[in-house]
């Protein structure tokens, strides 16, 4: 276990992934005569991970404070569909674990533990799975996803490999979806970013009823999806997977009963985006939450994190809805056809969906048009699940 201190904790997050890392972060960078850990139980801060954001996810103040993270920008990204293609002319960004990690270990330093394997948490301690207990004013979880039965998901799945080719991609800017690939497992897109003229990440994506990944399959469908446009891998650089929440349905009080007065950030809060699972402007938008707050007392913060994440999850039940007709209105193999049909609304519209700042008008127009789905199969999902954040 590395890691040390030489002051009492005012505040231990308990895992150092993006919710954690970005609050300690923004905590030390505001409120330097406060005492911030991060105890993790891997050997390093951040996993391997790529967290990525529309320009339009983060307010000007929120952008110039995360700069030191962003390892890509472009100028744009696109969408690819059966029966659509369309390039967005809104900005996309990318960081990656490593440079995460650097900029967190870089100010940070020894507040940082990692091998720490924790057993308990409570509002102000924690204890290690060697039997150590450590005493801070304030714990907070940010471990990432649990389940929960108060909560109903789906999910999406991925597994991502970094790839340096033997020639140039010629790709400008990213494939945030493209669909034009076989259907199978549900809703299944690739995820392109071109991260230098000869490199990509790609991953093979799913919006699935459940999280089991078929690793070798996956490998194979990147394979596949290389060959098919042309690209030929000289080296794979790494890989990385995951499984991300996607809200259907659930009772936010309840899931928050479930805490026992810990305070929770992140997935473990339920802050995700519904539909898309970025997790990153949440994290941001909390992270500069705590640091405005004059208490930062367990009571205070679990207060304050209840508070925000119950009121969010509330805000959103119209994404809820629509990940409801994703999934059940109709044939999984057909699901693409929800976000084809999304995808031809204009831009200011497209970057408020993934900001989460709709408008009763951007609602209505998504709503509008020919049915991506049938609408029988739409009424009887909407009746059968109600829409108050309880479960069906």
């Amino acid at each position: 276990m590395s890691g040390g201190r030489s002051r009492a904790i005012d505040i231990a997050f308990v895992g150092a992934g993006l919710a954690s890392g970005l609050c300690a972060y923004r905590l030390s960078q505001t409120r330097p005569e406060l005492s911030v850990a991060l105890f993790e139980s891997g050997a390093a801060v951040g996993g391997n991970h790529t967290w990525s954001f529309h320009d339009g996810d983060l307010t000007a103040a929120e952008h110039e404070w995360l700069k030191p993270f962003v390892t890509s920008r472009w100028e744009g990204n696109e969408v690819r569909f059966p029966d659509r293609r369309r390039r967005m002319a809104t900005g996309y960004a990318s960081v990656s674990s490593d440079r995460f990690r650097k900029v967190l270990e870089g100010q940070l330093g020894d507040a940082i533990t990692t091998g720490a394997e924790v057993e308990r948490i409570e509002p102000r301690r924690l204890r290690l799975c060697g039997g150590q207990e450590i005493a801070a004013g304030c714990v907070v979880d940010g471990r990432g996803h649990r389940p929960s039965d108060h909560l109903r998901l789906g999910f999406q799945k991925f597994l991502g490999q970094e790839i340096d080719l033997e020639e140039p991609h010629r790709l400008l800017n990213p494939i945030i979806m493209d669909a034009t690939v076989t259907q199978a497992d549900g809703y299944r897109f690739v995820y392109v970013l071109p991260l230098s003229p000869t490199r990509l990440l790609v991953e093979d994506t799913y919006y699935a009823d459940g999280p089991d990944l078929q690793e070798d399959r996956l490998r194979k469908a990147i394979a596949d999806y290389l060959d098919a446009h042309g690209w030929r891998a000289s080296k794979i650089l790494r890989e990385e997977r995951g499984v991300l929440p996607i809200a259907i349905d659930g009772d936010i009080e309840a899931f928050w009963n479930e805490k026992d007065g810990v305070p929770a950030i992140g997935l473990a809060a339920g802050l995700f985006h519904p539909t898309t699972g970025y997790s990153l402007p949440d994290a941001v938008r909390l992270a500069d939450r705590l640091a405005a707050m004059p208490d930062l007392s367990a009571e205070a913060v679990f207060a304050e994190t209840r508070r925000h994440a119950v009121a969010t999850w509330k805000a959103r039940g119209f994404f809820r809805m629509l990940n409801r007709l994703l999934f059940f209105a109709g044939v999984s193999s057909k699901r693409y056809r929800i976000l084809q049909h999304f995808y031809r609304l204009p831009d200011p519209v497209i970057a408020r969906f993934y900001a989460a700042r709709l408008t009763l008008p951007d609602k209505a127009r998504i709503l509008t048009g020919k049915p991506p789905v049938p609408f029988g199969n739409a009424i009887r999902v909407l009746a059968r699940h109600r829409l108050t954040g309880e479960l069906a």
